[in-house]
């Protein structure tokens, strides 16, 4: 189980322009790590569009924000595209990175039970530990949230 201030979980997975990406290849700079349900979806895209919104102050920060969802490569490209999301998004198919940061639980909706993605951002330092872990993430707040955990 993952907790704040131990290692990161390590990753490497495809992202929308279907390059190969490592979550390692980002030591030495802050990493905004978030998991959300699914492209072009109301709250997804609130979600997305409020750091695209805070971009220049992220950047400021020295962050990296990648942003996990089951979707495929070509799905998060329309996405990003659609909505001029200036960050990089991973594809997690098989939900393999997702069970490693404990974002893949059972879901409820309308009295039928599945599993699925819990909205859910980690921040990880420069050194590759969790900083901060954010839970049950609200799309609205979540921008503002992000800027606060970071130093």
């Amino acid at each position: 189980m993952v907790s704040e201030g131990k290692p990161a979980p390590t990753f490497t997975l495809t992202s929308d322009t279907g390059e190969r990406v490592s979550l390692e290849s980002f030591r030495g700079k802050p990493v905004v790590l978030y998991f959300y349900p699914k492209d072009d979806t109301p709250g997804c895209t609130a979600q997305a569009c409020g750091i695209r919104d805070v971009w220049a102050e992220l950047q400021d920060k020295g962050a990296v924000v990648l942003g996990v969802s089951p979707d495929s490569p070509r799905t998060h490209a329309k996405f990003r595209e659609k909505h001029g999301l200036p960050f990089t998004l991973l594809s997690d198919e098989e939900h393999e990175v997702a069970e490693q940061y404990g974002t893949w639980v059972e879901k409820s909706t309308y009295g039928k039970t599945r599993m699925g993605i819990e909205r859910s951002t980690f921040v990880i330092d420069a050194d590759g530990n969790l900083a901060k872990m954010m839970r049950k993430v609200k799309p609205a707040e979540h921008a503002d949230d992000v800027l606060a955990a970071l130093p």
